[in-house]
C-alpha cells in the first residue's frame, strides 16, 4: 500500500458501510502541513508482492535460520558482530521478498547485560544483523520473528481500512434515564453527536442516544475490538508465528577487553537537549543501563532523585507507560505525597507533591482516543489545551508519551495529532525556551492485530522524525525494553522502569 500515493487523493464523501467492509480513509493535502506529509515516506515497508492464497507460503519461524557472518576466534570490546538470517516459508523455500519483522538482540543472562540489533531488510528474503560489543564476556545471540511479511501486511491493511474495529463506550444520563452509545473519532452513521475541542480543532463522535440530548455525556470507557479478519489473516496473526525464537547457529562468543578496545563512553556529552539517540542508545550490563547518546547518570538513593528534581513543576501527559514514571517516582521517594482527587487512577488526573522541597508532579491521560474503564468523560482533557495553559520556565518539565492508543488508527490520524502537539510544543519553547521538554519514545511488548510492536515502531519512527530539531528530548524506551531479560511487556518490570526514569532524570540534572 502506498500511503503517500493514499493521502494525497481528495478526501472522499461520508459513507456509512459495515464494519465487514474497509472504512477508507483518506487525507486531503489542504488539511496537512506539507513537512508531516513527507514524514509518510518513512512508513515504506517492503511485502508480498502479491497477495498470498496459502498459508505455507508465508515466513515460518522453525523453518528460518542465521549464521555469523566472518566469524573470527577473537571479539573486542567497541567491535560488530554480523549476523545474516535466510527467511523461509512453511514448506522450507527460501523467501524472496523481504518485509519479515525481526527484533534481535545480544545478551547474557548470567552478566544482566543486553544490546538491540540492528536489522536491515536487503528484501530478498535476506536479512543482515549487526550487533555491538559493548561489555567484557560472554555474550549470545536471540533472534526472534516478530512477525512475518505477510502478516505485516495484514496489520497495515487493517490499521487503514478499519479505523472502527476498536471502539469506545458513552454514558449518557439524564433526569434518572441512561443510554450507551458507541463513540470514536470518528462514527458511521448520520445520527452522531459531535463534540469539539475548539482551542485545538479536535473532535469525538458518538451515535446520538435514543432518547437523551448529546450535552448528557457524562462518562467515557473503552468499548471493545471488532474482528475485522478472515481465517488465513487469523493464521498468520496466530501465536505459534508470532514473537517466535528462531535457530541458529551462532555459538556464544566470549568479548574481551585490552588495549585496543574502544572505550564507548569516552567521547559523550552530559545529557542535554537536542541529542539524537543512536544506534542502539545503550546496554545493560548488571542490571544498569549505559547510555550512548549522553553521560546519564543514576541515581541509587531517593535523596538523590529528590535533590534533582527540588523547586520542580512536572507535567505528565500520556499512556499508562508514562504513569509508570509518575508511580516509580511516587514509590521511589517517600516524602512524595499523593492526594486523593477521587478519580479513576487509570486515566487520573493524579497529583503528589513534596511541600518542603517545593516539588508538583502531576499525571493524566493524553485526551481522547484513549482505553480506559469507566472514567468521567470531563477528566480526559486533550494535551494540546493543557500544554497551552502552562506558562513554562527553568522550573519546568514536561513529559509527554503519545502512541499506544493510536495503534488502532489510519496513520493520517495520528499524523494530525503530532502536528498539532508540535506546532504546541514550539510555541511554548518559544515564550519559555528554558523550559524541559521530554518525550518518551515506544516501549516494545504487544503483539496483537490491534496494538502490535510492528504498528508502535511505525508511529515510533513518525513520533521521532516530527519532533527532530524542535528542542525538545527524545529518550529512547524501545532500546530499553526491547533487551532487557524480563520478557516482553508493554509496563516494563522495575528494573526497566528505574533506568528509564534515571536516564530521564540524568536530562533534568546532567551533573
Amino acid at each position: 500500500m502506498d500511503l503517500l500515493k493514499k493521502y494525497e487523493l481528495p478526501a472522499p464523501k461520508k459513507q456509512t458501510p459495515p464494519m465487514s467492509t474497509p472504512k477508507t480513509t483518506t487525507l486531503s493535502t489542504s488539511t496537512i502541513n506539507p513537512y508531516f506529509r513527507s514524514l509518510l515516506k518513512l512508513l515504506e515497508w517492503p511485502g508480498p508482492p502479491t497477495p498470498i492464497s496459502h498459508y505455507n507460503s508465508s515466513t515460518s519461524p522453525t523453518k528460518c535460520n542465521y549464521y555469523l557472518l566472518n566469524p573470527r576466534k577473537v571479539y573486542r570490546i567497541g567491535e560488530k558482530l554480523e549476523v545474516i538470517i535466510i527467511a523461509r516459508d512453511h514448506n522450507g523455500q527460501p523467501k524472496q521478498y523481504g518485509g519479515d519483522f525481526f527484533q534481535a538482540k545480544l545478551h547474557s543472562p548470567a552478566l544482566k547485560a543486553g544490546v538491540t540489533g540492528q536489522v536491515k531488510d536487503y528484501r530478498n528474503g535476506s536479512y543482515l544483523v549487526t550487533f555491538l560489543l559493548p561489555w567484557e564476556g560472554k555474550a549470545q545471540v536471540q533472534i526472534r520473528l516478530i512477525h512475518s511479511s505477510e502478516a505485516v501486511d495484514v496489520l497495515k491493511r487493517k490499521r487503514e481500512d478499519y479505523p472502527e474495529k476498536a471502539y469506545f463506550n458513552g454514558y449518557f444520563q439524564l433526569n434518572g434515564k441512561s443510554e450507551v452509545t458507541e463513540c470514536n473519532l470518528e462514527v458511521s452513521g448520520d445520527e452522531v453527536c459531535t463534540y469539539k475541542y475548539p482551542s485545538t480543532g479536535g473532535t469525538w463522535q458518538c451515535r446520538r442516544p435514543q432518547t437523551l440530548p448529546c450535552n448528557s455525556l457524562i462518562y467515557h470507557s473503552i468499548g471493545g475490538f471488532r474482528t475485522v479478519t478472515n481465517h488465513l489473516e487469523d493464521s498468520l496473526l496466530n501465536s505459534f508465528v508470532t514473537d517466535v525464537v528462531i535457530n541458529g547457529s551462532v555459538p556464544s562468543i566470549y568479548v574481551t577487553s585490552d588495549k585496543t578496545s574502544v572505550v564507548l563512553t569516552s567521547h559523550l556529552l552530559v545529557c542535554r537537549r537536542g541529542q539524537e539517540p543512536r544506534q542502539p542508545s545503550g546496554f545493560y550490563y548488571n542490571d544498569r543501563w549505559t547510555s550512548l547518546t549522553c553521560l546519564g547518570r543514576h541515581f541509587p538513593r531517593p535523596a538523590d532523585a529528590l535533590s534533582c528534581l527540588k523547586g520542580k513543576n512536572i507535567y505528565m501527559f500520556g499512556d499508562s507507560t508514562l504513569r509508570q514514571w509518575f508511580e516509580y517516582l511516587e514509590s521511589f521517594i517517600s516524602s512524595l505525597k499523593r492526594i486523593d482527587l477521587h478519580v479513576n487512577d487509570l486515566s487520573g488526573p493524579l497529583i503528589a507533591v513534596d511541600a518542603d522541597a517545593g516539588l508538583v508532579m502531576r499525571w493524566r491521560a493524553h485526551g481522547l482516543p484513549f482505553r480506559t474503564t469507566k472514567t468521567v468523560m470531563a477528566n480526559i482533557h486533550d494535551e494540546v489545551a493543557h500544554l497551552a495553559g502552562i506558562g513554562g520556565g527553568p522550573q519546568t518539565v514536561i513529559m509527554l508519551s503519545l502512541w499506544a492508543h493510536f495503534t488502532t488508527y489510519p496513520v493520517r490520524v495520528y499524523i494530525e495529532r503530532l502536528e498539532r502537539v508540535r506546532q504546541e510544543i514550539r510555541s511554548l519553547l518559544l515564550r519559555s525556551p528554558e523550559t524541559t521538554v521530554i518525550i518518551k519514545s515506544a516501549n516494545t511488548g504487544y503483539k496483537s492485530l490491534y496494538i502490535s510492536d510492528w504498528l508502535s515502531l511505525q508511529l515510533d519512527m513518525l513520533l521521532r522524525a516530527a519532533f527532530k530539531g524542535t528542542g525538545v528530548i527524545i529518550l529512547d524506551a524501545w532500546d530499553m525494553t526491547s533487551c532487557h531479560y524480563l520478557p516482553d511487556n508493554i509496563h516494563p518490570g522495575p528494573p526497566v522502569i528505574k533506568n528509564e526514569v534515571d536516564l530521564m532524570l540524568s536530562y533534568i540534572c546532567p551533573k
